[in-house]
């Protein structure tokens, strides 16, 4: 079990740190424009995710699957909020916007939280409220300072909520999930690129042999985390897996400070210390709870 355990956690942290790391192969990609990316994304994604699935699953247990009532529609809807979720991130780190990326990644959990009692009637306990008050003071501390609403990270946060709402209860292997969420997509997204490409207004035209060849590899670099965040979840508790997660907007964080050299005053300092405090009191509570069932399991 112990193994297991570090397996497990070693799978959480290696993903939290590609994922974290992911802004320096996007910019790398900046001679292309970001909505060709995400076209391309989508098709190379699908493509690696179908070759993966035939081989873990084979062509009948994928088949199989998109047979279940409303499978289709939701992993439709579910591919539409994440294809979204991705173009607002990619255009964000091109444009030299990775800090508000963090904020997005950092509030998602809380959202997830007010998705679960909206949606799901879940109960919020005392150290979620405080850590959703916390988080949207956060946030306001960077409206008031910069007078705008910070779009990217709020954007960022809803559409991963509502997929994630959209997601729950309807248990999937992860392959075959994001198989499904891009295999919808892949017609129209295929017809733009070569639309784009003959027209000279595609990645070919806007970008050298080198920055072409990088932007192939983005469906393996999408799938290669989600295999290791899937075997962490086999493997370690959601309170572990959940505090791994802030591993990737920390990370994001110092490389958009010291690396891009994004713009970083006092007062966003102390909107993200506002927001780390609201998640110190989310995972203590997390963790109160996962203890306590643990007690409660062993007592029976």
């Amino acid at each position: 079990m112990n193994n297991q355990y570090r397996q497990g956690m070693m799978s959480a942290i290696g993903c939290a740190v590609w994922w974290g790391i992911m802004p320096i192969y996007w910019q790398t990609l900046q001679a292309i424009d970001s909505m060709v990316i995400i076209f391309y994304r989508i098709v190379l994604v699908a493509a690696v995710c179908f070759l993966a699935a035939v081989k873990v699953h084979g062509m009948e247990e994928i088949r199989k699957n998109l047979r279940q009532k409303g499978v289709k529609f939701r992993y439709f809807i579910a591919g539409a909020l994440i294809t979204l979720n991705w173009s607002i991130y990619i255009w964000a780190v091109n444009a030299n916007m990775v800090i508000q990326t963090c904020i997005g990644y950092y509030i998602e959990p809380l959202l997830v939280c007010v998705f679960g009692v909206l949606i799901f009637k879940e109960k919020l306990d005392k150290f979620k409220v405080t850590a959703l008050v916390l988080a949207a003071a956060g946030v306001l501390v960077v409206i008031i300072h910069f007078r705008q609403i910070p779009a990217v990270a709020i954007g960022l946060g809803l559409s991963f909520s509502v997929y994630a709402a959209i997601k729950k209860n309807f248990n999937m292997p992860p392959l075959l999930s994001l198989l499904y969420e891009t295999m919808f997509l892949l017609p129209p997204a295929l017809m733009v690129i070569i639309g784009l490409e003959v027209t000279g207004n595609g990645a070919v035209a806007a970008a050298g042999p080198g920055t072409f060849f990088l932007l192939m590899f983005c469906g393996l670099f999408t799938a290669f985390p989600l295999v290791l965040f899937a075997n962490a979840a086999n493997k370690v508790d959601l309170f572990a897996l959940g505090i791994t997660e802030y591993i990737s907007p920390t990370i994001s964080l110092f490389i958009s400070i010291f690396l891009f050299q994004e713009p970083f005053d006092g007062v966003q300092l102390a909107a993200f210390a506002i927001i780390w405090v609201g998640l110190a009191f989310f995972s203590f509570g997390e963790y109160r709870k996962v203890r306590q069932e643990e007690l409660e399991s062993s007592e029976k």
